[in-house]
């Protein structure tokens, strides 16, 4: 409240200067020249006037608004205020003129300036009035359009949080039904190698679910998740997986999607290794260009394996899922500012590439 009294203050003040000075040039100019004390004082009485009636004025413009449904009353009502408060701010200058008489110890004649006033700037004095309601108007509708947008605004945002939150607890269903999938066929062949497996299972849930609320996490800490998910793979199928990792030191720190490499790489093992009876290697190369984070993920499996098509529409459902929650989290993460890209490797499999903006903090603006 403080402040915008001060403004009003602030503003009356600069406008009596500015008109202050028309007036100045313009007696000169007419032959009839004002000391500036004469046009400070008639300045200033005038715009001040204005300020001590401004408070009454916004509050006829808060409660008599200009709406569909009652601008007809609201403009009678202003109508009537705007005359009311012209007569009495020429009162409020008749008796600034009066004390003016007195200190120039000249006959007092309130009526005969009152009258002269009043003929004179009637309408000057509406058109003020207009103005205040009208400025008052227009500051009222931006703050409530501002707050509009600020709401709006809020309620997207928590919308893609909750579709995000969605996207990423789906991944843990998921993961879990084919590693038990896997236990279960394993039990058959050897219990001990099965028990082995739902040991690492339970640790590698339970990394999972200590980060269920974050939906951004440093690449090394991905990568840690990555290298558990690869040993359990690796009881199963023994000296036939190999892993290899390409990672530049300078983008450990960079934040990527929560589980995002975990469904790449589990594609690549069903459907490229899991079906050759040869060794089957998966590469992750992560590195830095141009202000971006570029993932790659290729397999060795063979040319016709399913996951080894460009084309999303031949993959098979259970493979789509993966593909489809990571496409859909990245473009809610990042916008226009990511790529997603499957290619057919010259020699057999598929390399999946990501390209997402580099950060090394979850507040810290992209760059692209």
């Amino acid at each position: 409240m403080r402040k915008k009294l001060v403004l009003g203050w602030l503003t009356a003040t600069a406008v009596a200067l500015f008109f202050s000075a028309q007036m100045k040039v313009a007696a000169t100019m007419a032959g009839r020249p004002q000391s500036w004390g004469q046009v400070l004082y008639w300045g200033f009485g005038d715009w001040y006037e204005w300020a001590l009636l401004a408070p009454l004025i916004f509050w006829l413009a808060g409660r008599f608004r200009f709406r569909s449904k009652q601008w007809i009353g609201s403009l009678v009502v202003h109508a009537a205020s705007g005359i009311a408060l012209s007569i009495v701010h020429a009162a409020l200058c008749a008796g600034a003129a009066v004390l003016q008489q007195v200190w120039e110890q000249t006959s007092p004649d309130f009526l005969n300036a009152f009258e002269k006033l009043l003929a004179n700037r009637l309408h000057f004095n509406l058109a003020v009035y207009a103005l205040l309601v009208a400025a008052w108007q227009a500051f009222e509708n931006y703050r409530e359009k501002r707050a509009r947008e600020l709401e709006t605004q809020r309620l997207t945002e928590e919308l893609s949080r909750a579709q995000l939150q969605a996207l990423r607890m789906q991944l843990n269903p998921h993961f879990l039904f084919n590693a038990l999938n896997t236990v279960s066929s394993l039990m058959l062949k050897d219990v001990k190698v099965a028990n082995k497996m739902l040991c690492r299972i339970g640790e590698l849930l339970r990394l999972a679910l200590d980060t269920t609320d974050q939906q951004e996490v440093p690449l090394k800490q991905e990568l840690e998740f990555l290298k558990g998910y690869i040993e359990i793979e690796q009881i199963r199928f023994g000296d036939q997986l190999q892993l290899k990792m390409a990672v530049e030191p300078g983008t450990l720190d960079a934040i990527v999607p929560n589980m995002m490499l975990q469904p790449l790489v589990e594609n690549a093992i069903r459907y490229a290794v899991e079906p050759s009876a040869a060794k089957g290697v998966i590469e992750l190369r992560c590195g830095r260009e141009n202000g971006s984070l570029t993932l790659e993920i290729s397999d060795s499996g063979p040319g016709d394996a399913p996951m080894a098509t460009t084309n999303e529409n031949e993959v098979p459902s259970r493979a789509k899922i993966g593909l489809k929650n990571i496409k859909q989290r990245l473009a809610k993460l990042y916008g226009e500012k990511h790529d997603f890209e499957l290619k057919r490797n010259a020699n057999g499999g598929i390399t999946v590439s990501l390209l997402i903006p580099f950060r090394v903090t979850a507040s810290e603006p992209t760059t692209m």
